[in-house]
């Protein structure tokens, strides 16, 4: 693909590889991914991991709800502990995948985030989350997890810079290898983390995908959590999420 961005007088023209190399999109295509999620309960004073696998599907070329020509996705998961053979798939959600001229975006749960962009090129960087709502909500949250989420992690997710960090010919995770995998760093802040003063405020705040050539997504890895010491005397608690997922089966 040969791009080129005119603005004034000048002109910039550069090689880049098709953003469908990387997110391969057509009817019937699926990957099955391993996720490991992080949820506070209890009233956030107790961290758990659940861990299951999960199936995304491309079900069928249908507008999104801008009405754009796109793919729509659908979601499953199923008991990591199933050895049948034929996991048991119970479905979740659906989202959509539109790909435009030079990015790719997806649609999920109201949200929209440009996942990918050209030029596909190390240290190239793009605003991937400039289309998420920031407003004020119940409990004087203004991000767009609100009001699912009270914490002020998602305040300035707007602002991320999304940039292709490396290029490696193999990356191997948990026993899995991939191939040609572009890795796309999202965000990487952290306060107090690991919590080595419990006394103290702590949050962290990451965001990194890795796609392989072919393939899609590989794996990916997206935290937003804060912790609380001990506000009002309540004692300590922690809010938010966190998500690891990488790739164990794809068509």
């Amino acid at each position: 693909m040969l791009l080129q961005i005119s603005c004034s007088k000048k002109v910039e023209e550069f090689d880049t590889e098709p953003l469908s190399d990387y997110i391969p999109l057509q009817v019937g295509k699926y990957i099955t991914y391993r996720v490991d999620s992080t949820v506070f309960t209890n009233f956030g004073t107790v961290e758990e991991t659940h861990s299951y696998l999960m199936k995304h599907v491309i079900d069928s070329e249908i507008p999104d709800n801008l009405g754009r020509p796109s793919y729509r996705v659908f979601r499953y998961i199923s008991n990591i502990n199933d050895t049948t053979g034929t996991p048991d798939w119970i479905p979740t959600t659906t989202y959509f995948i539109t790909s435009l001229s030079d990015q790719i975006e997806v649609i999920e749960d109201n949200l929209r985030f440009i996942k990918m962009h050209v030029p596909i090129k190390e240290g190239f960087t793009w605003k991937g989350n400039k289309y998420l709502f920031s407003g004020t909500c119940d409990g004087g949250a203004i991000g767009p997890y609100c009001p699912l989420y009270n914490f002020s992690n998602d305040d300035f997710l707007a602002d991320w810079d999304f940039y292709f960090d490396s290029f490696e010919s193999a990356v191997t995770y948990r026993g899995q290898t991939y191939s040609d995998v572009y890795t796309i760093e999202q965000f990487d802040e952290a306060f107090n983390v690991p919590i080595t003063n419990p006394n103290a405020y702590a949050s962290l705040s990451r965001g990194v995908e890795k796609y392989s050539k072919t393939i899609g997504l590989v794996y990916k890895e997206y935290a937003l959590w804060e912790y609380q010491p001990n506000p009002g005397g309540s004692g300590p608690y922690k809010v938010g999420f966190g998500v690891k997922m990488w790739m164990v089966d794809h068509n």
